[in-house]
């Protein structure tokens, strides 16, 4: 039986990300993957790439893709950031080498990974890379019918930092509710499970999120680490709002 770690939205906080793959560590799983914004808003995006380079597989995300490309529909400080990371990546240092590999793997990231009825997408499985899928969309029957038509039984989800399963019933089950574990196991059911943010958290919990996958059953982790390692890494950047460090503290 295989464990999946499924992270995602690490936004280049290294100090969550190391906290998690701790974690991870503990739950003797048999890969680790990643559902995309692996930099923008945080202080270490190369060490971030760095780490996740060595995981199964990544997917493109909105902000990893905008650190390549022009942003759009960013706000000011989301695009300063994003400025900034790109300056970072294109920064050689002592080793040219490293970042043209950073930047290579972020140009070869997919858009969508579909293993047999398992889907992973950063967005949505209509809009893969952009599109978001917040809680109160579950009341929205047209647009919830349309993403389920695209999703081959289970489609794993990230980009709005809030973690939790929809389900064809246009309920939204914050994890909270899951108990244990959320089953999979129903061959007649599909589902869309956003797995949370490693590195910016906005469900109101500060603590990482991200899930663990077995066939039949995912599970939720919430994990504790440093903020204030992060904020004082982006209160030293002139570059990044400081607000990208202290809504943190908050999830927000």
């Amino acid at each position: 039986m295989t464990r999946t770690a499924i992270l995602s939205d690490i936004h280049g906080n290294l100090s969550a990300l190391e906290a998690v793959l701790a974690d991870v560590e503990s739950q003797k799983v048999d890969r680790i993957v990643c559902l995309g914004d692996v930099v923008g808003y945080g202080p270490e995006p190369c060490a971030c790439l760095d780490t996740v380079m060595g995981f199964d597989f990544c997917v493109l995300g909105n902000h990893d893709s905008s650190s390549l490309f022009d942003p759009e529909g960013f706000n000011v400080a989301a695009e300063q950031a994003i400025f900034w990371t790109r300056s970072q990546l294109e920064e050689t240092g002592d080793d040219p080498g490293a970042s043209r590999k950073r930047i290579e793997y972020l140009c070869a990231l997919p858009r969508t990974v579909r293993e047999d009825h398992w889907l992973f997408v950063h967005g949505s499985p209509r809009g893969p890379t952009n599109e978001y899928v917040f809680p109160e969309d579950a009341q929205n029957t047209k647009k919830m019918e349309k993403l389920f038509s695209l999703v081959p039984r289970v489609c794993f989800q990230g980009h709005t930092h809030v973690p939790g399963v929809f389900t064809m019933e246009q309920r939204f089950v914050r994890p909270a509710d899951t108990g244990t574990g959320y089953s999979l196991a129903d061959p007649n059911s599909k589902l869309m499970i956003n797995v949370g943010s490693v590195g910016q958290p906005r469900d109101g919990d500060p603590r990482s999120c991200y899930a663990i996958v077995e066939p039949d059953v995912v599970m939720f982790r919430r994990v504790e680490y440093d903020i204030e390692r992060t904020v004082q890494a982006i209160e030293k950047e002139a570059e990044l709002d400081n607000f990208l460090g202290y809504r943190l503290r908050e999830g927000r």
